[in-house]
């Protein structure tokens, strides 16, 4: 009987040399790995593609961008092009809210909501970020464009109310054409009720009769 050493010299013996390129495969794969994870770094950038949106007017709109600040300090806000190609800063008010939301430890989104849209939102918006030593990035520009979504609603909400008129007028409808067709089928035949009538017909409402002719006496004449 072989002892628990004498199995171990035979296993390193016969197996480990063979086992030696495999192991070495095993460690430098891990190697790789642990280096291309940890020499990865984190650019700061603001992350927004390239869109056009239509908005009906008097509806609402959302325009977001990711900003990977990479757990620097930072600040964000939401820029509008005018025509005259220059840019303002859209401030918080009633209608347009601006928010900050984590994402990851690197990452925020920056939203801007646009509540009842009007003619006057139409135009490019672009997310600007300021970084901690004076730099700053922006994203791709969005454009929005404002339809007239004013007539449509209004068909739309004329085409509700048509339906349920005629939903509502409907059982009205039927039920009357349900009762005339019955006091059709009550009604006896008009040659009928004629007969009837002339049958029972009272001699007090016979017309008056003329008095009886008397006769015209006959004139005689001379033998």
């Amino acid at each position: 009987m072989l002892t628990e050493q004498q199995h171990l010299s035979f296993f390193f013996f016969f197996f480990l040399p063979d086992m030696y390129p495999f192991i070495l495969r095993v460690i430098s794969c891990l190697c790789i790995f642990q280096g291309g994870v940890f020499s990865e770094e984190c650019s700061q950038g603001a992350l927004g593609k390239r869109e056009t949106f239509f908005v009906p007017a008097g509806g609402s709109l959302s325009l977001s961008c990711v900003v990977q600040h990479c757990g620097g300090n930072w600040t964000g806000n939401w820029l509008k092009m005018w025509e005259n190609s220059t840019s303002t800063t859209v401030e918080n008010s009633a209608r347009h809210r601006f928010t900050i939301a984590p994402v990851s430890a690197n990452r925020s989104e920056l939203l801007l909501k646009i509540l009842s849209v009007r003619q006057s939102d139409e135009g490019l918006y672009t997310c600007n970020v300021k970084w901690s030593d004076g730099s700053n990035a922006v994203s791709h520009w969005k454009q929005v464009n404002v339809t007239k979504g004013v007539a449509s609603q209004r068909k739309l909400l004329h085409r509700v109310l048509v339906c349920t008129g005629a939903f509502l007028c409907l059982p009205v409808i039927l039920g009357l054409a349900r009762c005339l067709s019955s006091e059709v089928k009550q009604q006896p035949h008009p040659r009928i009720e004629v007969f009837h009538a002339d049958g029972h017909r009272d001699g007090s409402h016979q017309p008056p009769q003329p008095p009886p002719r008397r006769p015209v006496p006959k004139k005689r004449t001379a033998p």
